[in-house]
């Protein structure tokens, strides 16, 4: 018999998974963050993010930074990476996707800090970043830039 982890609720993680329908379908999974006690930071980068233009149907692709300081959750990454490809088929704004992402995420996790940069690839020919931010990040916690620079024929 083994001992219950932190990890036996999650349903997604080591199986074959099909990609959620639509952002609203996708289950989003968390485990409970055993450092806890301290104060630092996660990224996730999603350089291949796609989703619908919500007139021509036209994709649309993004490269994404979430950056958050976790406080008692962190997101499981597999339901990250499986909500993220939901919005493939989803038609929304840059601004739409990108925020709709991090509020999602903070409804989620309730972080101690979190940002989204969505940095969006021309359409008519104009790039589109996106910035969303819960607030000043925690003193004494290292947040390194998100390294993605302002558009030049990004890649």
């Amino acid at each position: 018999m083994t001992d219950k982890t932190i990890y036996d609720d999650l349903t997604l993680l080591g199986g074959r998974t099909e990609l959620p329908g639509s952002p609203e379908e996708a289950v989003l999974e968390r485990v409970p963050n055993p450092q806890e006690d301290v104060r630092y930071a996660v990224r996730f980068t999603a350089p291949e993010f796609t989703s619908l233009c919500p007139l021509t149907g036209q994709p649309d692709f993004a490269h994404l930074v979430i950056d958050y300081v976790p406080a008692g959750w962190l997101v499981e990454s597999k339901s990250l990476k499986l909500y993220l490809g939901a919005f493939r088929n989803h038609g929304a704004f840059h601004e739409d996707c990108t925020v709709s992402i991090g509020r999602r995420l903070c409804d989620l996790l309730d972080p101690h800090w979190l940002r989204i940069g969505g940095y969006w690839y021309p359409r008519g020919g104009m790039p589109i970043d996106v910035f969303y931010q819960t607030g000043e990040p925690p003193k004494g916690v290292w947040i390194a830039d998100q390294g993605v620079p302002p558009y030049r024929g990004r890649g």
